[in-house]
């Protein structure tokens, strides 16, 4: 009876840790379109908070949005919060009704992501440069509009499944 016990607890608890599916939001309104959100220039201040909860670092994002055709480019430049600074530059390219493709320099190979009612969820693996080495780190990035200018992105980072931390940032899209 004990084994059943633990194999039921088992099956419960990975059953727990399954992901909302992004059709969950197909309902949600305002809609999220990439193509308008993302064209103009966005503003975004985020956070990396580590397992335990910690903020280990603030960022400012300035994000110059242009499209050519289907084609999308953000270029993403960070400022964080001790000085330093990154960029990246996504190309992004729908493949389909719902879906769309995304590359940058440090994201391997590329990001998948799909678009229903005002959300958006990314998935990739980003090259994380740590203390002198490169890592390679798992992103689920959830993204919700929430009206024409706002909108929150939440991005769960793991490497082998284990969760490292969380990314919060909040997206303002600059007035024309």
């Amino acid at each position: 009876m004990k084994t059943g016990a633990c194999l039921l607890a088992g099956c419960l608890g990975v059953a727990g840790c399954s992901s909302v599916e992004v059709e969950r939001y197909a309902e949600a309104r305002p809609a999220l379109e990439l193509r308008r959100y993302f064209d103009g220039t966005l503003d975004a201040h985020g956070m990396f908070q580590d397992r335990g909860g910690e903020v280990v670092k603030r960022f400012h994002v300035v994000i110059q949005a242009s499209w050519q055709g289907d084609v999308g480019t953000l270029d993403e430049r960070f400022t964080y919060s001790d000085g330093t600074t990154q960029r990246r530059v996504w190309t992004l390219t729908p493949t389909g009704d719902h879906t769309w493709r995304g590359t940058a320099d440090d994201v391997v190979g590329e990001a998948r992501g799909e678009v229903r009612g005002n959300a958006l969820r990314w998935r990739y693996v980003l090259a994380l440069p740590v203390d002198g080495r490169v890592w390679q780190v798992d992103f689920d990035d959830w993204m919700f509009l929430m009206d024409e200018r706002v909108m929150l992105n939440r991005s769960v980072m793991s490497k082998w499944g284990f969760r490292l931390g969380e990314v919060t940032l909040s997206f303002n899209k600059r007035s024309p």
